[in-house]
């Protein structure tokens, strides 16, 4: 050891050894990035909050909505003159920073054994129409 003489000198410490480094606790194995290799990678655009998380890092939700209500689209199909009219669909990818995903629910949290499940959770879909 040391020739120090305080007992607050990081010699004296029990888990102290020159060769070891402690280590931090790691909470998730991919630090919460998805960039694997990447040195940095561009910022997008919270659709929430409008702050500037990486795009690795950001929650992502492909979004197919009808441009127009439902209470509008039976009118719109009873005043229409083709049988078989689809109106347009508005398509948009929305990115969200943890926080905003976290407080409007688009993600949950986890306890620590749920969170090294990899596979997404099972979709629920509505009954096909006949």
């Amino acid at each position: 050891l040391c020739n120090c003489t305080s007992r607050h000198c990081l010699c004296h410490s029990l888990w102290y050894s020159p060769n070891v480094k402690p280590k931090m606790p790691k909470k998730r194995r991919n630090g919460g990035r998805s960039r694997h290799g990447r040195g940095k990678t561009t910022l997008v655009d919270c659709g929430h909050c409008r702050c500037k998380p990486a795009k690795d890092k950001a929650v992502k939700r492909y979004s197919v909505r009808n441009m127009v209500d439902s209470g509008a689209m039976n009118d719109l199909k009873a005043a229409c003159v083709y049988e078989a009219y689809e109106p347009p669909k508005l398509y948009s990818k929305n990115y969200y920073c943890i926080s905003c995903a976290v407080h409007s629910r688009i993600v949950r949290v986890r306890n620590r054994q749920a969170r090294r499940v990899r596979e997404p959770p099972q979709r629920m879909r509505r009954a096909a129409r006949n």
